[in-house]
């Protein structure tokens, strides 16, 4: 298999890029935690699958759609690392014993729904249904890829929501991520067109309505077809920061990656600038959403 990408990102260093603004005037934080494409060439070597198959699992591009973030006054943290390396929208020990050689940990989350569909920390398939893997894997190296990649993600981006939170008495953390344009054989929606975009609340309990009702509005006003908590109601990352009861608040956007881009070959297609600058124009009326709003004041 031809390398997709010769760094290597299980050394300690860059598991992931913290874009800033010069001065942070929002309290809205974005975070692309599955447009990560630097592949170790030790993954792909031990992987059954070739590179474009591999990447499935993408949201490719997404980083690149939420960009000007900076510039509208919030925050961008996006994974280095590709989801089917490890995923960060798991919890941290979400695994399943069947794909490893020795010992999980005892507080390992072996019989999620996502760890059934080979879809947990350490995936077993790609989003189409494909075994990634020749054959079991050594635990150590998984425990390597969560304590290097997935663990420094995590504190970047509890550290950042920390940081808003005290400057704003609120956050609203914007989960950046994409989808095929067909359900696939894993999903609740196997087989269906989807729409453009799927906003996803974990259904009323990570996000106040003023968030996710301002994000719709904006989406829909500039024509995209935009639903709720189907099929994608959030996963690990908007449960976790999501406690609307804290005034900290959570959000999950998936864009239909029909709209932007080839998704046999993994390119970007003819929509992908249009639809980046309305993305980058949802950001900047998103970004300036009253905190006092999301704290509950009238």
């Amino acid at each position: 298999m031809a390398p997709i990408n010769d760094q290597f990102i299980n050394d300690e260093e860059h598991p992931f890029d913290l874009l800033l603004p010069d001065n942070q005037s929002s309290c809205v934080v974005y975070s692309s935690p599955h447009s990560g494409l630097i592949y170790p060439p030790d993954f792909q070597e031990a992987s059954a699958l070739d590179s474009v198959a591999l990447r499935r699992s993408e949201d490719a591009f997404v980083d690149e759609l939420y960009d000007n973030s900076p510039a509208a006054g919030s925050p961008l943290l996006k994974a280095r690392f590709p989801r089917a390396y490890v995923d960060p929208n798991r919890e941290p020990w979400e695994l399943d014993p069947e794909m490893f050689t020795g010992p999980l940990p005892l507080d390992a989350n072996t019989s999620s729904p996502r760890v059934r569909s080979g879809l947990g920390t350490i995936a077993r398939v790609v989003t189409d249904g494909a075994a990634i893997y020749k054959g079991k894997i050594d635990f150590a190296i998984a425990r390597q890829r969560i304590e290097k990649c997935y663990m420094p993600f995590h504190q970047a981006l509890s550290d950042l929501l920390e940081e808003t939170y005290k400057k704003f008495e609120t956050y609203l953390l914007v989960d950046c991520h994409s989808m095929p344009s067909i359900g696939g054989p894993m999903d609740a929606d196997p087989g269906d067109n989807r729409v453009d975009m799927v906003l996803g609340d974990a259904n009323g309990a990570a996000c106040a309505k003023i968030a996710s009702q301002t994000a719709r509005e904006i989406l829909e006003g500039m024509g995209y077809r935009v639903v709720m908590n189907r099929p994608y109601a959030g996963g690990f990352t908007t449960r976790n920061y999501g406690k609307p009861y804290e005034m900290r608040h959570a959000l999950q956007i998936e864009i239909n990656r029909a709209l932007y881009m080839n998704e046999d070959s993994i390119s970007k297609n003819a929509g992908f600038e249009t639809l980046k600058n309305n993305i980058g124009k949802m950001v900047g009326e998103l970004s300036t959403i009253n905190p006092a709003l999301l704290r509950g004041e009238k």
